[in-house]
Formats: C-alpha cells, sequence, structure tokens
C-alpha cells in the first residue's frame, strides 16, 4: 500500500466570497497534494467552509436572509472558484454537514468526560470579525482588534472552558520531541513564545446567540465557532466513525494555514487533541499574508481581489504559477498585477512558450513531424543537468519550498533554449545532428512537463500532446524514484510532434479585460 499523505486547508468563513488571499492558499495546498500524488503516496486533500458564529448571523441580517440561506449561497461561491482554479480536493466538509455536528460533538463530549472542560462566566473584548477575545495587552491603541483594526466589543456571558492551561508542559514536551512540527521556524518559535508567557484556559461555547452545533450535555450552549472548525480536520478522517481510514490519515495530516490564525491551529489544537485521547497534528505549515500595497489582503479590509476575475483576465495556469513562483512559503508576498504580467511574460511565454514553439516548428520542418529519440545521457550536458534539476526540485518540495521547485526546474528551460541557440537547428539540414539536438530538446520538455504540473497541469499535459506523448504528466506515481521517468532518456512518442498556436502569446499591461 502507498504511503498516506493528508493535507488540509484551512476552512474558510463564509462571511463574504473569497478572495486571491484564501485562494493562495488553496493553490499551495493543491500544489502539495499534486506532488505527493505524482511521487506515488495515497493523497486525500481536504478543503471547505467554516459557517457557525455570530459574524454569519449579523451578516445573514444585514442581507435579510436567515444564516442557513446565506451559508448555503456563500459556500457555493467557495466551490465554483476552487472548480475553476482547477483545485483537485477530495472532499469539501462544510461545518453545517450532518457529519461534521455529529463529529463535533463526539469529540467535545470525550473531552468533557476526561475532565477537561468545566462551567463558568467569561468576561473579555471580543472581536466578531475573528470570533476570537483578546486581553487589553493584545489589543491596538483606542481597544482595536490586531488584526482587523476594528473596535472590539465586551462581551459577558456563561460558558465552558477547556483547561488548556494544564497542557503547557504536554505542548512544550511535544514540541520538544517533534523540532519539525511547526514550519517555518520563525512560527514554532512564535507558538512556543505563546505557551512560554503562559496559557489561560479558553471559553469554548456560547450562549449569547444558537448559530452553532448545540452541546451534547447542555443544549443551552452551542460550541464556539473556532473549536468547531478545528475539528473538521478529525471528521473528515473519520473520527470515531471509520476507525481504520482515521489510523490510516490521522497520522499523515498536514496542516496549511495562515499566519494569522497560528496560536489556534499550533496551540488549542494540539491541546484540544490530547485531551481527546488523540495525537496532534503530525505538520503545521503557516505561510505569510498575501498584501495588496503593504496591507494584507481581506475581506475586512476591502482591498480583496476576485480570484475567479483575475483568472479570466490572465488564465488559470498564470495565475496559480505567479501565486506559487514569486511568493515564498512562510513570508509575505505583495502581489502586484504588473508582478504576475512580467512573470507571465518571462517564464511562460518567452522562456518555456518559446522552447515548446521552436521545437515543435523545428520538428515539424526538418522531421517530418515525427520526434526523435535523446542522445545518450552521456552525450549531452543536458541529461546531467536534467538529473540535478530534479534532486534540486525534490528537495524542494520536501523542505516546503515551491518557488524554489519552479526556480530549479526553469533552469532546465533556459539550459534547453541556450543549447537550441548555440546549435540553431533551424538552420541545419535534415539529419542525425538535427535530430540529436531535437531529440534532446523533446526530453527536457517531457520532464519539465512532469516536474511543472503541480502548478499548471493542463498546460503541461498539451506539452505531452504536442510532442507525441499519451496520457498526463501528473498521473499518479509519474514522479515516483522508482518509476524511473524523471531520468534521462525516456522520451517514446507515440504520436506525431504537432505545431500549435503559442501556448502562452505575450501581453501586455493595457491588454487587461478587468
Amino acid at each position: 500500500m502507498p504511503d498516506s499523505f493528508f493535507q488540509t486547508t484551512p476552512i474558510y468563513y463564509v462571511n463574504d466570497r473569497p478572495h486571491l488571499g484564501t485562494a493562495y492558499s488553496t493553490v499551495m495546498a493543491d500544489a502539495f497534494a499534486r506532488w505527493h500524488r505524482s511521487i506515488g503516496e495515497e493523497v486525500f486533500f481536504l478543503t471547505g467552509t467554516d459557517e457557525h458564529g455570530l459574524k454569519i448571523v449579523r451578516v445573514a441580517e444585514e442581507r435579510d436572509k436567515s444564516p442557513k440561506e446565506w451559508v448555503d449561497e456563500a459556500s457555493a461561491w467557495f466551490g465554483e472558484a476552487w472548480r475553476v482554479l482547477e483545485i483537485t480536493n477530495d472532499d469539501f466538509l462544510r461545518t453545517t454537514d450532518e457529519r461534521h455536528i455529529a463529529t463535533v460533538q463526539r469529540f467535545m463530549q470525550a473531552i468533557y468526560d476526561n475532565g477537561y472542560i468545566y462551567l463558568g462566566e467569561y468576561a473579555g473584548w471580543y472581536c466578531v470579525s475573528c470570533e476570537a477575545y483578546y486581553s487589553d495587552a493584545e489589543l491596538l491603541d483606542g481597544q482595536l482588534c490586531p488584526v482587523h483594526e476594528r473596535a472590539v466589543e465586551w462581551l459577558v456571558e456563561e460558558n465552558y472552558f477547556f483547561a488548556l492551561s494544564r497542557f503547557s508542559d504536554q505542548l512544550l514536551d511535544w514540541y520538544g520531541a517533534n523540532p519539525g512540527v511547526v514550519f517555518p521556524e520563525t512560527r514554532r518559535n512564535e507558538a512556543l513564545g505563546i505557551i512560554k508567557q503562559g496559557l489561560e484556559d479558553i471559553s469554548v461555547t456560547r450562549t449569547s446567540f444558537d448559530w452553532g452545533i448545540p452541546v451534547p450535555w447542555d443544549s443551552r450552549h452551542v460550541v464556539y465557532v473556532w473549536y468547531d472548525a478545528l475539528i473538521n480536520y478529525v471528521t473528515a478522517a473519520g473520527y470515531g466513525v471509520d476507525d481504520e481510514r482515521f489510523s490510516r490519515l490521522w497520522p499523515t495530516v498536514h496542516h496549511l494555514v495562515g499566519k494569522d490564525i497560528l496560536r489556534f491551529h499550533a496551540v488549542w489544537w494540539p491541546a484540544m487533541c490530547m485531551a481527546a485521547g488523540i495525537d496532534p497534528p503530525s505538520q503545521i505549515v503557516a505561510h505569510g499574508w498575501l498584501l495588496t500595497g503593504g496591507e494584507k489582503m481581506s475581506k475586512s479590509r476591502a482591498n480583496q481581489i476576485d480570484p475567479v476575475v483575475l483568472a479570466g483576465d490572465v488564465g488559470v495556469e498564470p495565475l496559480r504559477y505567479h501565486l506559487l513562483r514569486d511568493v515564498i512559503l512562510g513570508n509575505d508576498g505583495d502581489f502586484t498585477y504588473e508582478g504576475l504580467i512580467a512573470r507571465y511574460n518571462t517564464d511562460l511565454a518567452n522562456n518555456l512558450g518559446n522552447l515548446l514553439q521552436r521545437v515543435t516548428t523545428v520538428v515539424n520542418s526538418k522531421c517530418g513531424g515525427v520526434g526523435p529519440l535523446p542522445s545518450d545521457a552521456s552525450a549531452t550536458s543536458l541529461a546531467q543537468i536534467a538529473d540535478e534539476v530534479v534532486s534540486d526540485v525534490r528537495a524542494a518540495w520536501e523542505r516546503f519550498a515551491p518557488h524554489e521547485a519552479f526556480e530549479a526546474t526553469w533552469r532546465l528551460v533556459h539550459e534547453a533554449n541556450f543549447a537550441l541557440e548555440q546549435a540553431e537547428p533551424w538552420k541545419m539540414e535534415p539529419g542525425p545532428a538535427v535530430e540529436a539536438v531535437l531529440g534532446d530538446a523533446l526530453e527536457v520538455l517531457r520532464i519539465v512537463a512532469i516536474l511543472a504540473s503541480p502548478a499548471l497541469p493542463e498546460t503541461c499535459t498539451e506539452i505531452f500532446f504536442r510532442i507525441g506523448l499519451e496520457g498526463r504528466p501528473d498521473a499518479p506515481g509519474r514522479a515516483h524514484l522508482g518509476a524511473g521517468e524523471l531520468g534521462w532518456g525516456h522520451y517514446r512518442p507515440s504520436g506525431p510532434v504537432i505545431k500549435g498556436s503559442p501556448l502562452f502569446p505575450r501581453r501586455r499591461l493595457d491588454e487587461s479585460d478587468s
């Protein structure tokens, strides 16, 4: 049985449409899922929507809808956006799903039965947008939320509390035994700092509204939205329903989250798992913010960009490639339309697209449309470069650096273009010499199509077709070491090489349809 890999995104709050920041998280998680499928692992990829809480009640009221009517409409926006962006999720979980409601109640009951939940009263400053309480020390001047820079509200209500403070030592021990459990290291240190400065018990229920999952032992309360949302991961893995599935998937879970929700995932969630009697997650990867004009892209700031509209302008896969290539996972990245078009023209139009166009054109003019086989590995420097690139790409994915994986891949594209410029096969006479040059270039295109497919799946499938290969470059297991398909010399066309229209016609900034 192949190794399992359980990839998750945050489940997105449905107070508005998805924006480019949420698309960035989802495209990044999708790329990891695609890569792990390609190396032969059994991938389960989860995303979904978070649909309870006071903010949803207020948004629905503003639109003269019931909460259920609103979340049904809003959740569909996310599903459609991920379809457009070629997201390959295996499950889409809504926190209003019956299966999730049952799991939340089961999980909460386990923690309650284990003695880690108690009744009390909570008073504190509450940000409705965050659905979270903040201490005076955490607030900005003027009693503003540190994330949304909006006024917080003073709330007092009877709540059940989770005894988070009792897990400080266990959490520190867990971090000590698993030094790479949170990536990057700056976020690991941030989580450790939160734990070391002292943990307070957290309110896990609400009584001021009823749009939530009823607490199983006290129907006057509903589960706090963050607690409800975090449990989505074990719902999809089969907690309490399918023990075999859960035991196979849960040890391989990889959470991809934004840095602003780190404390929920790297402090609260591991402690919740411990309290319920299961292992904490195996890995938490925190990415930075996607910025516009130096500010975080968010619904509350009204600076969001609709990813579906943007994809309709520049193309889905150029957008995917830009997000993966130009934003270093873990760092903030400043999105500009100019940067997107520059990357489109340099990497996609001038380099990859130009390589394919040159090669297919000359194969048709010099070889009758029949793709020649590549040279022996010992006869071309491209073989050694390809071997180095494949090694670098594998290592980059292992250390959560997609930008480095694609940078390495385009090194091979550059080298192949350079080799063509040196040899000038379009000036050569038909025969073995021109066939050697073109066969090597076709082999590069085959390898590049496999390596680039996590960002450009349909584009790379089209490359396969145009160079006379059947199937998809992202077929499961194709990049597995044992398959050998990323080694030099495997180009064996089963059909003609086809000269088509340019994959990526060059663009000017004034060509935008938006």
